[in-house]
This record gives structure tokens, C-alpha cells and sequence, in this order.
């Protein structure tokens, strides 16, 4: 039986600090405002970076939410794809994997 109350600390933590981290990237993006054009393209490049992390942090929420989902469906812990019980060391590691690991590596 998988320790539900540990797991949702550590994720409940994760998604804080995932949406802390788009606030700080959403208003980064916001402030820039450089009129002189090659400082207006260094920050654009910048831009693109801070915009690929608010993608990913946005896709690990994502994650996230369905793990906590599948948490109050009493599902958490067990593999969506065959059933099978996710070993906790897979969990410690990606808590919010909805795969075991044999479902992971068919998946690549």
C-alpha cells in the first residue's frame, strides 16, 4: 500500500513551487521594454528560454494535478496502463509518474 500522505506533501510542495516560478517568469517576460534593438534581441533570445521553462514547469503541473487527482480517486500508486502496483522507489524518485516502470520503458 502506497504512502498517499507522503506523496501528496511532496507534490502538494512541487506544484507551490512550480507556480511561484511561472509568476516569476511571466513577469520577467513583461518587463522588458529595451527600445535600442540589439538589446531588444539579446532579450528576446531570453525570452524564448524563459518561455520553453514556463512550457515545461506548465507541463509538470499538469502532471501533477492528475497524480493528486488520482490520489483522491484512491488510484495513486498503481500503473494506468496495466494496473500494477508502482514500485515507492519510483515514486521517490518521479511522484507523480502514473506509469510503473515496465509500462515506462515500453513508452520510451
Amino acid at each position: 500500500m502506497v504512502d498517499t500522505a507522503k506523496y501528496r506533501s511532496v507534490l502538494e510542495e512541487r506544484l507551490v513551487e512550480l507556480t511561484a516560478r511561472l509568476v516569476e517568469i511571466d513577469e520577467a517576460l513583461d518587463s522588458h521594454q529595451s527600445k535600442d534593438w540589439e538589446e531588444l534581441a539579446t532579450e528576446r533570445e531570453g525570452d524564448e528560454v524563459l518561455e520553453q521553462m514556463g512550457s515545461t514547469g506548465k507541463a509538470e503541473i499538469a502532471k501533477i494535478q492528475a497524480a493528486l487527482d488520482r490520489m483522491e480517486e484512491g488510484e495513486f500508486g498503481y500503473c494506468v496502463s496495466c494496473g500494477a502496483e508502482i514500485a515507492p522507489e519510483r515514486l521517490d524518485v518521479v511522484p507523480h509518474t502514473p506509469f510503473c516502470r515496465t509500462c515506462a520503458d515500453k513508452r520510451g
